[in-house]
């Protein structure tokens, strides 16, 4: 095993944790957010419907977050083990983008969404078949899995020993520090000619001249890593939260780990995905939310777990505060992931 032994004092528990871990070749990795206040929201909103605005005050108290969106990998572990059966498998169809189908699939397709066309509802599409049943995930392993409800999701961030983020700490660890920020690294898209993000290039939905490198989804290592240790917050798939949906936000004090209203019809998902363009769905920042009903399915929705724990067969690599203060430490495993 390498490693670089970290001095400070408020990182040796980190050492320790990592040290009784670094034998057993787990894959799961997460950071400690030790939480504080941050502003959530923005007051120069880009969908004012979607209820961004107000900016607001909220105090988080620490959490722990996946690196990266959960992996086709991982989520056929939890299928394998569980014997689990997604709501798009029961349901018998998802939605998919139509230039992603092939012909002899889309022959078969007579419905649309009228007001987005382009969203086809395809039967045997589903997380094993992103593009329909005579698609597979063979070599996309490493991709972010989708076609997950939120319902779907819930089940297996719990199988993981972990839950869903509230909308909170999503929007707190996509913003690594940074206040009023519109991106995890700041308000430019593309810093020095750098692409950080797997969205939509060119022109939607006619045309994706993929200067990211992907025309739909991207590994879950790849690309810009935060201030946070994260890949991935903004752009690749939508990821759920654990927040019922709600445009009504407080500005009033300081609001103390929100959880959302106890009820509600729609879950909120943030991120936005490798579908968004400025001038269609310009959803990929950290501020940005959108909804969906709990067992909605679709081809540019996943999953990232989080934790008030760090689980017995996760690894920790980065302990953060909004300041970008961190502990690393570095350790040889035999996965894959790391």
């Amino acid at each position: 095993m390498k490693h670089l032994r970290v001095v400070q004092p408020q990182c040796k528990h980190l050492w320790r944790a990592l040290e009784r871990r670094a034998q057993t070749g787990q894959t799961s990795q997460m950071v400690f957010l030790q939480g504080g206040e941050f502003t959530m929201g923005s007051d120069e909103p880009v969908f004012v419907a979607d209820g961004e605005a107000p900016a607001r005050r909220v105090f988080l108290d620490g959490f722990y977050i996946d690196v990266h969106e959960a992996s086709n990998a991982e989520f056929q572990k939890f299928v394998e083990s569980t014997g689990y059966k997604t709501e798009a498998e029961t349901f018998g169809d998802s939605f998919v983008l139509d230039s992603a189908i092939s012909e002899a699939t889309k022959s078969g397709i007579t419905q649309a969404v009228a007001a987005a066309p382009w969203w086809l509802p395809v039967k045997g599409a589903d997380w094993r078949h992103p593009e329909g049943p005579d698609s597979n995930i063979d070599d996309r392993m490493d991709h972010p899995v989708v076609h997950v409800s939120w319902n779907d999701a819930l089940a297996f961030c719990k199988w993981m020993k972990k839950r869903l983020p509230t909308e909170a700490e999503w929007e707190y660890a996509c913003r690594g520090g940074l206040e009023n920020r519109l991106f995890p690294w700041g308000n430019k898209w593309n810093p020095k000619g750098e692409v950080r993000a797997n969205i939509w290039e060119g022109e939607f939905p006619s045309k994706n001249t993929a200067e990211d490198g992907f025309i739909g989804t991207a590994p879950v290592t790849v690309f810009h890593t935060s201030k946070f240790g994260l890949k991935n917050m903004i752009g690749n798939v939508w990821e759920w939260t654990n927040d019922w949906w709600t445009t009504q936000h407080s500005n009033k004090g300081v609001m103390v780990d929100p959880k959302g209203p106890p009820q509600g019809t729609d879950k909120v998902k943030k991120g936005g995905s490798f579908m968004c363009h400025k001038n269609y769905c310009y959803r990929y920042r950290c501020a940005a939310r959108s909804q969906n009903t709990p067992d909605t399915t679709a081809y540019n929705v996943g999953v990232r777990c989080a934790s008030d724990t760090l689980p017995s067969d996760s690894v920790l690599v980065g302990n953060y505060t909004a300041g970008h203060q961190e502990c690393w430490i570095w350790v040889r495993f035999s996965s894959p992931y790391l």
